[in-house]
């Protein structure tokens, strides 16, 4: 059964950086589209950023334009979301998730990936 794990999280200040994890086990990321997700409190899961396996296109919602970085190592079947300049508003607990790669552009909805993590905290605070 394939698995993934986030790591990574933690407690940062404001304008810090986290760079988070998302690794694989059971399978190979090498064929799925990896999208990170957040949910803070009260709020529903939102898609953060996606890769696609093909061509290595990348997707960021706008409020992480430009302080995230999303990339992967299928060597180490591991994806990761590099986060500058965090914001209060970026606290949330963060998900990885996999979806079979299609002949179609991303982002993909939420309900297309198949495989999610447990999710891993991450707080903004001074």
């Amino acid at each position: 059964q394939g698995q993934l794990v986030e790591s990574g999280g933690g407690l940062v200040q404001p304008g810090g950086s986290l760079r988070l994890s998302c690794a694989a086990s059971g399978f190979t990321l090498d064929y799925y589209v990896i999208g990170w997700f957040r949910q803070a409190p009260g709020k529903e899961r939102e898609g953060v950023s996606c890769i696609s396996s093909l061509d290595r296109s990348t997707y960021y919602a706008d409020s992480v334009k430009g302080r995230f970085t999303i990339s992967r190592d299928n060597a180490k079947n591991t994806v990761y979301l590099q986060m500058n300049s965090l914001k209060a508003e970026d606290t949330a607990v963060y998900y990885c998730a996999a979806a079979d790669e299609k002949l179609l552009p991303i982002p993909y909805p939420r309900d297309e990936y198949a495989y999610w993590g447990q999710g891993t905290q991450v707080t903004v605070s001074s």
